[in-house]
């Protein structure tokens, strides 16, 4: 195959390989194990959804109904380009028996439109607005993958893990903030088997790139006037925002710029230091060249030195993050976490600050017990193995795939050598 993406390749016999990947799937729900014809796109998928607790019997569940779901899907950015996904995939969707649906980016289904028959059918399955449909609560689908793994995405037949959504065919690609690069969502095209082509995936990404290209033009970058704004949350490498452009910073230059940015009344040379190297043994010139070269992107004047500072405002997502948690804005604060603070980091003044922003979001869901925002965190890849979150969910929301979870990561934990939960959120 050229494409692994591209559920099928040309020639093959669809009918031959829904009952190749039919016992394919039923060897991997008995044995674990992966035999071929399975591409390595799904067969990742698999073993994620198997490792989250999704069980192949299982069902989406809906968390989102009425005056909520209005309420967040007119505060969606996607919502600015649903006229332009019913222009390009709507007529499509409906003249095809097919579905045109758009979620979040945690899987949740914002809207699902198309003939109404489809709609009907896809409904017994809750295949419907406000469902959530992430890889960790349904397991492999376009739209779910799509998002877990940030490419476009088409999904088979017996592709999917859950075993009533196996006589669908689907493909989705993920739709991401121009200016930010940050993950908004996904579209997608569902209905049956003759979606497995490669037209069907090539049409869903140009669909996506089109969004992405329109809420460039409704949304252009800030003047410099306004200050500057750094992207450090769900991402190992920062984008600083500056004079209407985006730039990718370096690993040690975004460590650099998250601290100063925490402390604008600056920091000496060895507190920097101390800040950024887990090795005592680092030499003082190493971080001056760091620096040195930090300077030559951030332009003449902007980082002063004795102590290090910024000489321009500098407003990072994180700190957006923990004022809305210090205001009690827990949902606001949610919604614009999307992943810890540069998570590949070591530097321990940087996983200090990273400890901090998860935890106090943490502790907020906890007390808040509110089951959406619950359940926001756990579906997510920094919350899909945290124990006090699952308990506080099962809770407030006692659903058996809630509770199904909980139970096997409790017994994880009790196992000898358990596991005593992630590092950080």
């Amino acid at each position: 195959m050229t494409d692994p993406w591209v559920a099928l390749e040309p020639g093959a016999d669809p009918a031959e390989r829904v009952r190749a990947l039919h016992r394919a799937h039923e060897t991997f729900t008995e044995a674990g194990t992966v035999p071929r014809p399975v591409r390595g796109v799904v067969a990742d998928s698999w073993r994620r959804s198997a490792r989250a607790g999704v069980h192949p019997d299982g069902s989406a569940d809906v968390e989102l109904t009425d005056g909520d779901l209005g309420t967040y899907r007119a505060e969606h950015p996607l919502a600015h380009v649903m006229p332009l996904f019913r222009e390009l995939l709507g007529t499509f969707a409906s003249d095809g028996r097919h579905l045109l649906a758009v979620c979040d980016a945690r899987g949740r289904l914002l809207w699902v439109e198309g003939h109404a028959s489809t709609l009907r059918q896809a409904g017994r399955m809750n295949f419907v607005p406000g469902a959530r449909w992430s890889e960790s609560a349904v397991g492999t689908n376009a739209p779910g993958t799509a998002v877990a793994v940030g490419r476009p995405v088409q999904v088979f037949a017996a592709e999917h893990f859950v075993r009533r959504v196996q006589p669908w065919t689907c493909a989705a690609a993920p739709v991401h903030d121009p200016r930010t690069g940050r993950l908004l969502g996904a579209v997608d095209i569902t209905g049956g088997n003759g979606l497995a082509h490669p037209h069907s995936l090539g049409f869903v990404r140009a669909v996506a790139r089109a969004a992405e290209s329109q809420l460039a033009l409704l949304t252009p970058g800030r003047p410099a006037a306004r200050g500057s704004e750094l992207a450090v949350l769900g991402r190992d490498r920062a984008v600083l925002t500056t004079g209407g452009r985006g730039i990718r910073l370096s690993r040690r230059h975004s460590e650099i710029l998250v601290l100063l940015a925490e402390r604008p009344d600056g920091l000496t040379g060895d507190e920097l230091a101390c800040a950024l190297y887990e090795d005592e043994s680092v030499t003082p010139v190493t971080l001056r060249a760091e620096l040195a070269r930090l300077r030559q992107v951030l332009g003449p004047g902007v980082l002063a030195s004795r102590p290090y500072r910024l000489t321009l405002p500098l407003e990072s997502d994180a700190a957006v993050v923990e004022r809305r948690l210090a205001a009690g804005a827990v949902t606001t604060a949610l919604a614009g976490y999307p992943g810890p603070l540069l998570p590949a980091s070591r530097a321990p003044a940087v996983v200090r600050l990273r400890r901090r922003l998860a935890d106090g979001l943490r502790a907020a869901l906890v007390a808040g017990a509110d089951p959406d925002l619950l359940a926001d965190w756990v579906h997510a890849p920094w919350g899909e193995d945290d124990v006090e979150v699952w308990r506080a969910l099962a809770a407030a929301r006692p659903t058996p795939s809630h509770r199904a979870r909980l139970a096997a990561l409790e017994a994880e934990l009790a196992a000898p050598g358990g596991w005593a939960g992630r590092e950080d959120g």
